[in-house]
């Protein structure tokens, strides 16, 4: 159900709404803003607010990282304006009195769009296939674990003796996951109230591993409830004393946390689906081998933008589900491509290579750009594997570190056209600065393995 400015305006007056968060997504994919008193923001801060500029040029750890063109020490570190989309309004039902709305970054002087912002990096992208009469529909799949410890206790042990919520695999288990039921169903409700259309929550590949999925939608609203959905399960979680991490690998011998994305092409009004042809091979019809074949294509070139960190590449290991060759397969979880939906309406790719830190705006607009281009160029589908994608010798691998994905980023033609010049420096300069940082840390596993034997 809508949510709309006039329904704020009621619950303001009725004293249900005291609170407005104003949020922009960052480069993580994280909500930053600010707190609005609701009686403000319906009087004045609906038009706009503003956020300092580095929110778009910081790392994990909120640094104000060296190498950015758009903003720096030098240049003094400015504003953005926050333009609220009041179209992703919304009520917060698992905090008291609160709602949530969504802003676009412009630059505080032209009132454009930073190119740069993750949202305006997607919505460029739907406006590339509006113009060509599609609409691209997605769902994201999100994996994380869950723990017994607080944020709190989990730092202030240094991240070690970690308790997670179940002490075995619970893949599909029923028993498992009713002892966890507090929390997912919290989130379940809590984002059905907030406007987003829950499928099911359900135990995971691992110990204390769940899986969260709603109802895909066109792909600006999909990244949308992504990144609301990431901070409302934490909060959720934090609400009732437990942890929730998106770690893509958050330990050696658990399964990696995906975040697989399911997507389709659509005439624009949403009612005929390009990827279906019912005389065509598993009904796809050329629309379809065309995108897909972009998509293994570009595949290394969007990498990055599916794995953005270090860990990422920890998850892509034989034998867990998380794949390893950017090849397509017919229901195959073991390629990094899944061709779902055979011969129905439904037909769709699954791309199985990112994790559950991705940013799914980034991801998301990635992956509309190698496929629109593989439709502009009529690129030809290689034939589907089949069998263990995992022992396939000769065929095209995902990248396997971050420092591959970058290089293979920076010299991608196709981004650079689809993203601008601009804006792949500016990602590229993000990887880069991950890296610089894991290159000069001193790990523990370094430090026993060394201390006595080196």
């Amino acid at each position: 159900m809508t949510y709309t400015f006039d329904d704020l305006k009621k619950d303001v007056a009725d004293g249900r709404i005291d609170t407005v968060l104003a949020c922009q997504v960052d480069m993580q994919g994280r909500l930053m803003g600010k707190r609005f008193q609701a009686e403000y923001f319906i009087e004045s801060a609906y038009k706009e607010t503003h956020s300092c500029n580095y929110l778009l040029a910081t790392d994990m750890e909120m640094e104000t990282v060296s190498g950015y063109k758009s903003t720096s020490w030098e240049k003094g570190y400015g504003d953005y304006t926050m333009k609220p989309d009041l179209s992703t309004l919304r009520r917060v039902p698992w905090l008291e009195g609160t709602a949530l709305v969504l802003c676009d970054m412009l630059d505080h002087h032209t009132h454009d769009e930073v190119p740069h912002s993750p949202r305006a990096i997607l919505k460029k992208q739907v406006a590339r296939l509006e113009a060509m009469g599609m609409k691209a529909y997605m769902a994201s799949e999100l994996e994380f674990f869950l723990f017994d410890q607080t944020y709190d206790d989990a730092r202030m042990s240094g991240y070690r003796d970690l308790q997670l919520v179940s002490g075995y695999n619970e893949d599909y288990h029923i028993f498992q996951t009713t002892k966890e039921e507090d929390v997912m169903r919290a989130i379940r409700k809590g984002l059905q109230a907030a406007g987003i259309p829950v499928e099911n929550s359900k135990g995971e590949a691992s110990a204390g591993q769940e899986e969260i999925n709603v109802r895909y939608a066109d792909a600006l609203t999909m990244a949308d409830r992504h990144a609301i959905i990431k901070n409302a399960c934490k909060e959720i979680a934090w609400s009732r004393g437990k942890a929730i991490t998106f770690l893509a690998k958050w330990h050696y011998n658990a399964a990696g946390s995906s975040s697989h994305i399911h997507q389709s092409l659509w005439t624009s009004d949403g009612k005929t689906p390009l990827f279906f042809d019912e005389n065509g091979e598993h009904g796809m019809s050329s629309t379809m081998k065309h995108y897909m074949a972009g998509l293994l294509s570009h595949a290394s070139e969007i990498t990055y933008f599916l794995a953005p960190y270090i860990n990422s590449y920890k998850r892509f290991m034989a034998g867990t589900f998380a794949p390893t060759k950017a090849i397509w397969s017919k229901d195959n979880r073991t390629a990094g491509y899944r061709m779902c939906g055979e011969d129905t309406k439904a037909i769709r790719v699954e791309c199985r290579v990112g994790g559950s830190d991705l940013n799914p705006y980034l991801a998301m607009a990635a992956l509309l750009a190698a496929g629109i281009d593989g439709i502009e160029k009529k690129m030809e589908l290689e034939p589907a594997f089949t069998g263990d994608a995992y022992g396939a010798q000769g065929v095209r691998e995902i990248p396997r570190t971050l420092r591959s994905a970058t290089e293979a980023l920076a010299g991608s033609a196709m981004l650079r056209d689809a993203f601008g010049s601009d804006v792949i420096d500016h990602y590229v300069r993000a990887a880069e600065w991950e890296q610089e940082e894991y290159d000069r840390r001193v790990t523990d596993w370094e430090v026993a393995r060394g201390f006595e034997r080196a």
